[in-house]
């Protein structure tokens, strides 16, 4: 193994790597990040537009450790001295960042993610820029998830990789945001609808996403009533985190001008399958693809099944992330498409990781699926374990297990053990303690975030353990 991949990503905190990690993004030895000449075209650019276009507002985007989207406008007058400074804000009102003694931080506007608005009103153009959140003295901030996903990144470039990705992303369109979902069509899979409202709910949407430079690759409609899927071009890693942030935006907006409800709860409704966020992963080394290997029979490299052995030695304890919702685990354990079991294969889509096989000649395509994520998931967090987790296999050497063969759906229980293949977790309650175990999720979040995340998400549980369900006032009340 050469030492180039040694990169630690799966014990404890190494001061060291952390140092390497800074010199990397360009921090300077007090902590504050040196602006490269890149970086101050990319704000020149920003700020002639702003005045050539006479933009009126500009939104500055982060999330919350959830996910959530959060924004702050300013002023065009402000933008360049917030390009200088940042913007101050109390960082405790936000869920997971800081706590009230420690509470102010900084939105360092990233200039490359400049976008004008396209559903801003052309008479007053409004535009947005993603932000990195940072300490006060100008340190990334480790409640952060963007600044999470920039490290995890950062140290996988030390080691000579980068990890571009594409996500499947499936939602819903509803009637309304009622408790009872109203679908909008009873239509399925790929199926054409001309004349319903949800087909050109997609088409707006897609119009939009080209408006804010994100390409999609495919659109249609989904196995279920009403679902529908949008697929996107592959990119770098943190550029299509925002991206998949930007789209959840987007399609919930346009559904919302058009009185519609879309949401991308993982399992909304009984009898049919959930939505999820099939995500196909690749790592580039030296502008080549390092999971190709010309002279491999199934042209797969020992960096790729490296890569898929740590995703699935660490499959059970990253789930809480990849899958972080109560209801996260009503479609994995449903028996539709959701991956249940912790195994890969290249055409078996009862596998954790699908190896889908590249058209011939396009060797840049190889690359692998990893099929638990759905579309709930805090993008910057669920890329980073994944990374960390697949990394950890490269550095470790780990050997790729036997190819999944058979549709496990059919397979008992005591068969799947004898196979040697084990399941994800049941629900939100056993993915956390895995979790907690796990050094590995603890190096890739940080202290702040994997602490807060426990501590939320073990709320969540107790609350949830609370509630009587209407399967329960259906099942017991009339009988005991």
């Amino acid at each position: 193994m050469s030492p180039a991949l040694v990169i630690g990503l799966h014990g404890p905190h190494d001061e060291a790597m952390f140092d390497k990690v800074d010199s990397a993004i360009g921090m300077t030895p007090d902590g504050r990040t040196g602006l490269d000449p890149r970086r101050r075209d990319q704000q020149d650019y920003v700020l002639r537009t702003v005045e050539e276009r006479g933009v009126r507002l500009i939104r500055l985007w982060f999330t919350d450790v959830l996910g959530r989207h959060k924004s702050v406008a300013i002023s065009p007058a402000e933008l360049e001295t917030v390009f200088l400074e940042g913007l101050q804000f109390d960082g405790s009102a936000i869920d997971g960042f800081s706590r009230i003694q420690e509470s102010d931080v900084l939105a360092q506007p990233d200039a490359s993610t400049f976008e004008l608005l396209p559903w801003a009103d052309p008479d007053e153009p409004s535009a947005t820029i993603f932000c990195d959140i940072t300490s006060l003295d100008g340190r990334p901030f480790e409640g952060d998830p963007r600044q999470v996903l920039r490290r995890n990144l950062q140290r996988a470039q030390i080691a000579g990789f980068e990890m571009f990705c594409a996500p499947e992303v499936e939602f819903f369109y509803f009637a309304d945001a009622g408790t009872e979902p109203i679908p909008l069509d009873r239509a399925s899979y790929f199926d054409l609808t001309t004349t319903d409202v949800a087909s050109d709910l997609r088409k707006q949407t897609l119009h939009m996403l080209e408006a804010l430079s994100i390409p999609v690759e495919y659109s249609f409609h989904e196995d279920s009533p009403s679902q529908h899927e949008i697929d996107l071009q592959y990119t770098d890693a943190l550029t299509m985190a925002d991206s998949v942030m930007t789209l959840r935006l987007a399609v919930r907006k346009i559904a919302m001008d058009s009185g519609v409800y879309a949401t991308f709860m993982p399992k909304p409704m009984n009898g049919v399958q959930g939505s999820g966020m099939h995500t196909h992963l690749s790592l580039f080394q030296e502008g080549k693809n390092a999971f190709y290997d010309l002279d491999a029979e199934d042209g797969l490299s020992d960096i790729a099944r490296s890569f898929i052995a740590g995703l699935l030695h660490h499959a059970r304890e990253i789930t809480a992330i990849t899958n972080q919702l109560v209801n996260s685990y009503k479609r994995i354990n449903e028996g539709y498409e959701a991956p249940r079991y912790v195994s890969w294969a290249r055409n078996n889509r009862s596998a954790l990781v699908r190896v889908p096989i590249p058209k011939p000649g396009k060797v840049d395509s190889t690359r692998i699926e990893y099929r638990a994520l759905d579309p709930a998931c805090n993008p910057y967090l669920a890329f980073s374990v994944l990374l960390a987790a697949g990394l950890s296999g490269i550095e470790q050497g780990m050997s790729l297990p036997p190819e999944a063969r058979v549709n496990l759906y059919d397979l008992s229980r005591n068969e799947q053990r004898n196979l040697g293949v084990d399941s994800l977790p049941d629900d939100l309650s056993e993915a956390l303690d895995e979790m907690e175990a796990s050094s590995l999720v603890r190096s890739a979040l940080g202290d702040h975030i994997f602490e807060w995340f426990l501590r939320n998400k073990r709320a969540e549980w107790t609350e949830y353990q609370r509630q009587v369900t209407p399967f329960e006032l259906e099942t017991y009340l009339p009988n005991w």
